[in-house]
């Protein structure tokens, strides 16, 4: 018989590698052409004007200009209505943008 416990593995020592998620510019920055927006998991922000979703939900850049987000009220299948935001790319010369599609 063992006179001491045999060390085992603990099961608590393993941890993930972070993933670097969220807002990557703010509104109001300057935006390059492919520079990412946002890294996302699930679909919190949509892309709006000039701005593409990757397969991974990551928001790019289309064209060269400044950041915009705005609100909007989405309703889903099951006619839950939730808040999600849109973020556009504009020129410097358009500041403002309207709230319809």
């Amino acid at each position: 018989m063992a006179t001491s416990k045999s060390g085992g593995s603990t099961s608590l020592g393993r941890d993930s590698q972070p993933k670097y998620l969220g807002l990557k510019l703010s509104p109001g920055q300057t935006a390059k052409v492919g520079q990412i927006l946002i890294r996302q998991r699930g679909t919190r922000f949509v892309p709006g004007k000039n701005v593409a979703m990757g397969g991974d939900n990551t928001l790019y850049a289309l064209k060269e200009g400044v950041v915009r987000i705005t609100k909007r009220r989405k309703t889903g299948f099951n006619r839950v209505q939730r808040t999600i935001g849109l973020i556009h790319i504009l020129d410097e010369n358009k500041i403002s943008i309207s709230s319809k599609p």
